[in-house]
């Protein structure tokens, strides 16, 4: 079963938040060939999209409605029951049945060379006894919700991978990860005070692997009242799990705004937004930054915030070369969290594998009193806005992974942690005195910086808006990590207007040594 965020996060708990704010496939070609592929797939999406869009029914009973979080993680599918069970393949699906606020069956069928058969619901196949006062009758006219992909990681036990729950939500995992940034189909509307639209998948189709193969097929038939689409999943689980997805969206009717490969998230409060209650966990979030890479191969790290009011900050450019919601650190000691294990969450990291055009990285944070919620959002926003029956194709990797700096720049060193505190001064009797700034500690490790001899000179660019003025910008050895910390005091002329910070280190000679740290705040009101 996914986590409790994976469950609670659906597509009606979005509606509420934002309403109430008012505010490629590049080396697939190996791949086996089946009589089913994706333009099947797309020529159903393609003549759905030519009819009336016709809303889900919603028909569970009252007690299932009522499921908890707890009452519903306690449905169990049998092993017995999973897909390909005991067929010595690599991979097995277990099944998620309808309940709480899954109230939309979903249909699942396999493919078999040219064979496709729809995979049938029955009530034997979960243990509900935690459960017990649900009736029968109720139990045998429920459907599929969702399903999830098991594959042995590292211990050789299989374990789920992925999971596909809720509106087009899914998440995936690789080795000694926990489910963390979820996944989604395409993002519609998302910020703007009309409220959003929830896209689902209404079908699925999973191609049977062989015994050999190390990857799975998984389509998916989108519908909504304005897109319908066609996607093609290919998962690699491993120490790093790779997803890539082919995408096409076809429009049945125009929209505002139109977010691709979204991705959401939960930040509560961390080293660099503290928390103001006591709590012995110094930092709960599933994701600590933003990070956006554009074709120049300039580099820009924006921690995350749980912000007082709705935040969205834009990353224009003429062609994306890749963003991600990261969770860099996972050191334990820095959660304390033994349930939840954040120190375990994943980043992920998506990037294009065809031209998307002009367009921006869009990231929405929105306050959240606790951390139920996944209250940050990001996802490419394309420059001109698709017209209504019109077709759009979106390729793009993603990858969930638990070793960032595989991804980055050799020749960049990236931030490493961002903390937030008081400044302060020494006094003559060595007592540090608040001098009236906010100051961020800004360490920055990489490779580069460790050819580095003790005679660098290393200082920081630092190019602040107008409403914030830099106190100081102090840059010195960080031996622990064999890296560097820039102390950067701020005075910020205005709390109830924008805040925009960038900052970077460099050598002697003005080169760069750094990717882009960026503080990015609506305002502090």
């Amino acid at each position: 079963m996914p986590d409790r965020n994976f469950s609670k996060h659906h597509a009606r708990r979005w509606i509420r938040i934002l309403s109430a704010l008012s505010c490629s496939i590049a080396g697939m070609a190996v791949l086996q060939a089946n009589a089913f592929d994706f333009n099947d797939v797309s020529s159903q999406a393609q003549s759905l999209a030519q009819e009336r869009y016709d809303a889900p029914a919603h028909s569970l009973s009252s007690s299932l409605s009522a499921l908890d979080y707890t009452h519903y993680r306690d449905i169990h599918f049998k092993n017995e029951y999973a897909l390909w069970h005991g067929q010595g393949l690599p991979f097995e699906l277990g099944f998620y049945p309808e309940g709480m606020v899954y109230d939309t069956p979903v249909e699942v069928n396999e493919v078999t060379g040219d064979q496709v058969h729809a995979l049938t619901y029955a009530p034997e196949q979960f243990d509900w006894s935690a459960n017990a006062s649900l009736k029968p009758e109720e139990l045998a006219s429920l459907g599929y919700a969702g399903f999830e992909v098991r594959y042995g990681l590292g211990d050789g036990q299989r374990h789920p991978v992925m999971a596909f729950l809720g509106a087009s939500y899914f998440r995936a995992i690789g080795e000694n990860q926990h489910f963390g940034v979820t996944g989604r189909s395409v993002a519609i509307d998302t910020g703007l005070s009309s409220g959003e639209q929830m896209p689902q998948f209404k079908r699925f189709w999973v191609v049977k692997p062989s015994p050999g193969d190390r990857y799975l097929i998984i389509y998916a038939l989108l519908d909504s009242p304005s897109v319908t689409g066609a996607y093609r999943f290919v998962l690699r689980p491993g120490e790093d799990s790779i997803v890539d997805v082919q995408s096409r969206l076809f429009m049945r009717d125009k929209v505002n705004k139109l977010g691709i490969a979204p991705l959401a998230s939960m930040f509560y409060y961390g080293s660099a937004q503290p928390s103001n209650r006591d709590n012995f966990r110094p930092a709960m979030h599933t994701s600590d930054g933003l990070l956006v890479r554009d074709d120049k191969d300039d580099w820009t790290w924006q921690p995350l915030l749980n912000p007082r009011r709705l935040n969205i900050n834009d990353y224009e450019m003429p062609r994306l070369a890749g963003f991600g919601l990261m969770q860099r650190d996972h050191d334990f000691s820095h959660y304390q969290d033994v349930d939840e294990r954040y120190d375990q969450r994943p980043s992920v990291w998506v990037e294009p594998t065809q031209n998307w055009g002009a367009g921006k990285v869009q990231l929405i944070q929105i306050p959240s009193p606790d951390e139920t919620n996944d209250n940050v959002v990001a996802f490419w926003q394309p420059q001109t806005l698709p017209s209504k029956g019109q077709s759009y194709d979106f390729n793009y990797r993603m990858t969930f992974t638990s070793n960032e700096p595989r991804l980055y720049s050799n020749q960049l060193a990236w931030v490493d942690s961002t903390r937030r505190s008081e400044g302060e001064v020494k006094q003559g009797d060595t007592s540090r005195k608040n001098d009236g700034t906010v100051a961020y500690i800004v360490d920055f490790r990489g490779d580069n910086l460790k050819s580095l001899s003790a005679q660098s000179v290393v200082t920081a660019d630092v190019l602040p808006s107008d409403n914030v003025e830099v106190v100081s910008a102090d840059v010195a050895r960080q031996p622990v990590i064999d890296g560097y910390r820039l102390t950067l005091k701020l005075r910020v002329k205005d709390a109830s207007k924008s805040q925009d910070v960038r900052a970077f280190i460099k050598d002697g000679t003005g080169h760069r040594l750094s990717e882009t740290w960026r503080l990015l705040k609506t305002s502090d009101a």
